[in-house]
């Protein structure tokens, strides 16, 4: 797995508190119980739980304090910390650098694959697990465990959970490509010819689990080429293939949704059009959002940017840019003057105009630049009247009323 380091993330302890109907309970990330050897684990069944109603508040921990040499997996932690997938712990860290025991990563696959519902359900958290190790399995897990077992996380074989144990790359590898339900693909490979330097180490019958996931872009070597099969995955790496084994579930994630921005963002509202469609959306204050892998401000996204977000509740609380507007390109349309909006300094801060295209009046926002020209008939520089604007990406550099 590639550490491919970032451009500078600015990484504070925001935490997003989100309230899901009229609940008042709340359960803030961080409510963990403790494993068998005392320690946190911040896999409590009770934490940031909410009823089949919604109705309790929910708190939502997205940067973390501690990622200073993480950098590269920040994308992947904010993203499945946003979808309550692999979340961190109550001093606001993250650990990245952490070893995974076998039950964290049971746990995150369930929830990734959308399960955590189920697995938490007061008929899953009773079964009576038939591992022989089912008593070193906390309370919190059987649910979980039950549902793994239940869509074929486990092999045949397998007569114990080993849930303390450090998770290796070669096992949280085939648990995932099992997540994404590969397994007879991944049977079909069993003969193939693995390039890392370190292929023999790879036992005979994962070779196609291995295969599989390096076909589907789930993991790659590191820099030597080696694959490092029995090398323990950190938090941070196991973030990585969770966020890739993610954007490969079908229909997992309802919350998330694609598109391409048609309106200048403003006052917190994102206004997005898929398949013709056009939604707006109401972005979180302190929503994570990412632009080639860097942090940045909501005011980042530009108008024909492609771009992925994640909601609780109907907020966006992760956007990621997944498609640049194109760049240096100029525009000069003529409109009817609907709105503006001004800035703390008394500036004109956005402009929207109305065209009338095949018939179907068409509104648009535009950022205007910080320096701008405003010329023709100023008397006129009201709405309904006609104007111009030139600009260039996206921001306006000219308006001229007619």
């Amino acid at each position: 797995m590639k550490n491919k380091l970032m451009k500078k993330v600015v990484a504070t302890g925001l935490v997003l508190t989100m309230a899901l109907g009229g609940g008042t309970a709340a359960f803030a990330n961080g409510s963990h119980d403790k494993d068998n050897k005392g320690n946190n684990n911040n896999y409590s069944q009770k934490n940031d739980k909410y009823d089949a109603k919604g109705n309790t508040n929910i708190t939502i921990n997205i940067n973390f304090n501690d990622m200073k040499n993480a950098q590269w997996a920040m994308r992947y932690i904010a993203s499945l910390a946003s979808k309550r997938v692999f979340e961190g712990y109550e001093d606001g860290s993250f650990k990245p650098d952490k070893s995974v025991s076998r039950i964290e990563a049971i746990t995150a696959a369930v929830r990734l694959m959308g399960l955590r519902d189920q697995a938490e359900s007061a008929a899953e958290m009773a079964t009576k697990l038939n591992f022989k190790d089912a008593d070193k399995i906390p309370a919190w897990a059987v649910g979980y465990v039950a549902v793994a077992l239940e869509n074929d996380l486990f092999t045949e074989s397998d007569d114990s959970v080993q849930p303390n144990q450090e998770a290796n790359r070669l096992w949280a590898t085939t648990l995932l490509v099992k997540a994404l339900k590969l397994d007879a693909e991944a049977k079909t490979k069993m003969n193939s010819t693995l390039t890392f330097t370190d292929a023999k180490k790879i036992p005979a019958g994962s070779v196609g689990y291995v295969k599989e996931a390096v076909d589907k872009g789930l993991v790659n070597g590191f820099e030597d080429n080696s694959f490092r099969p029995e090398q323990n995955v950190t938090r941070a790496q196991l973030a990585a293939l969770l966020d890739r084994t993610g954007e490969q579930l079908p229909d997992q994630d309802q919350n998330t949704k694609t598109g391409t921005v048609n309106t200048a963002v403003y006052n917190n509202v994102l206004s997005l059009t898929t398949n013709g469609t056009t939604t707006v959306y109401t972005l979180h204050p302190d929503a994570f959002i990412l632009r080639n892998g860097v942090k940045v401000a909501a005011s980042d996204i530009a108008v024909g940017d492609t771009v992925k977000v994640r909601l609780y509740n109907n907020t966006v609380v992760f956007a990621e840019v997944t498609g640049s507007a194109p760049v240096n390109t100029t525009f000069d349309i003529l409109g009817t003057l609907t709105a503006t909006t001004i800035n703390a300094q008394g500036k004109i801060a956005t402009i929207s105009i109305t065209q009338n295209v095949n018939g179907v009046n068409q509104t648009t926002t535009y950022n205007v630049a910080t320096t701008f020209a405003l010329t023709g008939n100023l008397a006129n520089f009201t709405a309904g009247h006609l104007i111009q604007l030139k600009g260039q990406n996206q921001s306006v550099t000219t308006i001229d009323v007619k």
